[in-house]
Order: C-alpha cells, then sequence, then structure tokens
C-alpha cells in the first residue's frame, strides 16, 4: 500500500489487459453502505470489480492491480476502444447515485481522488480528455457519475479538460446530422443520439440536460475539438 492507498480488499474479478492503458473512468457505486459496494465488487458471482474505491469519507480501498483489467466499464467505448476495461482504470466514488438519493460529492471523497487521480495520470501519461465519467464511455446505459461531479475542481489540477469558457466561435453545425459526427469524433458513441447528446450536456453543460441539441452545446463541442486540433488540450 502507498500513502495514498488505506486499505486492501483484493477483487477476484479481473483477467489480463489487452491494451496499454490510457484512460480513467469514473463511476459512483449507486450503493450504500459502502460495504454493499465493496462486497458486491469483491464477489466473484458479481463479475464486477474496480481498480479502487473511494468512500465518502476519503478512504481509499485498492481491489486490483493496475496492471490487471478490472471489470468495470462493461458494454463501452471511448474514442476507437470498443474494449475500455483493457484501456482503462476504474474508480469507484461510494454514493449513493440518482436511484438512492443523488446528492453532491463530499469534499474528503474529491479530496482523496484528486492525488489518486494525479499519480495514475502522471505514471501511465492519460491524456486528459481521457479522464472520463462512466456516462461518456456507456451513454445509452449510464448516468454516473452525473451532474454534480466537480468536475472543475479536477481541471484546477489538469487531470481532465475544463469547459471551455470562451464561445466566442459559435455553432457551425448545419444540422443535427453534422453535431453527431462532431460528437463522435470527439469520443463519443452517437448510436443512441439522445443519450449520446445527454451524456455530452451531463459532463459540459450539468445546469440543462434534455437531450437537446442547441446552440450553446455546438459551441462547447466545437470549441473542444478546435482545442484539440491546436495542440492547446491532451
Amino acid at each position: 500500500m502507498s500513502e495514498l492507498v488505506h486499505h486492501e480488499r483484493p477483487s477476484p474479478n479481473f483477467n489480463d489487459r489487452k491494451l496499454p492503458i490510457s484512460m480513467v473512468v469514473l463511476h459512483y457505486t449507486e450503493m450504500k453502505p459502502v460495504e454493499t459496494a465493496l462486497d458486491r465488487l469483491c464477489d466473484p458471482e458479481g463479475g464486477v470489480s474496480a481498480h479502487y474505491l473511494i468512500s465518502e469519507e476519503g478512504e481509499v480501498t485498492r481491489l486490483v492491480p493496475e496492471d490487471k483489467r478490472a471489470w468495470h466499464a462493461g458494454v463501452s467505448y471511448w474514442r476507437g476502444h470498443k474494449d475500455v476495461n483493457s484501456a482503462s482504470i476504474g474508480i469507484e466514488l461510494d454514493h449513493p447515485g440518482h436511484v438512492l438519493g443523488y446528492r453532491e460529492f463530499s469534499d474528503a471523497q474529491i479530496d482523496a481522488l484528486i492525488p489518486l487521480l494525479h499519480r495514475i495520470v502522471q505514471n501511465h501519461d492519460i491524456p486528459r480528455a481521457n479522464v472520463v465519467g462512466h456516462s461518456d464511455v456507456a451513454p445509452a446505459r449510464k448516468v454516473d457519475p452525473g451532474e454534480l461531479f466537480p468536475w472543475d475542481r479536477l481541471a484546477e489540477y489538469n487531470l481532465c479538460l475544463p469547459k471551455p469558457e470562451k464561445l466566442d466561435l459559435g455553432n457551425p453545425f448545419d444540422n443535427a446530422g453534422a453535431f453527431y459526427l462532431a460528437l463522435e469524433r470527439f469520443g463519443y458513441d452517437v448510436t443512441d443520439g439522445l443519450k449520446a447528446v445527454e451524456a455530452f450536456q451531463r459532463r459540459w453543460r450539468p445546469e440543462k440536460i434534455d437531450g437537446e441539441i442547441d446552440g450553446q452545446i455546438c459551441a462547447i463541442l466545437f470549441q473542444l475539438l478546435l482545442d484539440r486540433d491546436r495542440g492547446v488540450s491532451r
């Protein structure tokens, strides 16, 4: 154990990676108490796991070694990767989720997440654009960590992409099809267009999640793509 990990709870639910690590996927457990989530992630019949779980009190438990493929993302996709589990490290956040009473994430939990994520990103040279939520990689199935997750705090430490502040160039997309093509280019699975738009809004415009393609989200997406193409963001 390191100074960033408080407990070890080995899960049997892992196998060998087929891809190098290039992503981090953040989840919430949607279970309470935290012991219920730990039991589930370590149940050989459950078929699910993660590399780490962080309690609301800020206690970090390691479940699967980082060099192994934990089973946290399920059927998912991001930037050409269909085997997200092989390419990612999964971090579960102890939280009631939308089913048990959605609320803000605790300061202690985020304070524990930031240094752990920093070490992971540095060790594996993970681009900020590849630190994502479960809803980003599985928009048709998942909504976690949800609209209250403090992405802005992670962005302060360059651990994820910040929300574009200047949208001066506006909306270049002539129609919904052009927007979906751009959204797919950015990384999302757009098979279910409505859910893909909702996932994008949940991450980049959380104050309004309606699945509608409007000028604001078009401008945000356009700026994100411009920044990436210019090498401003990685």
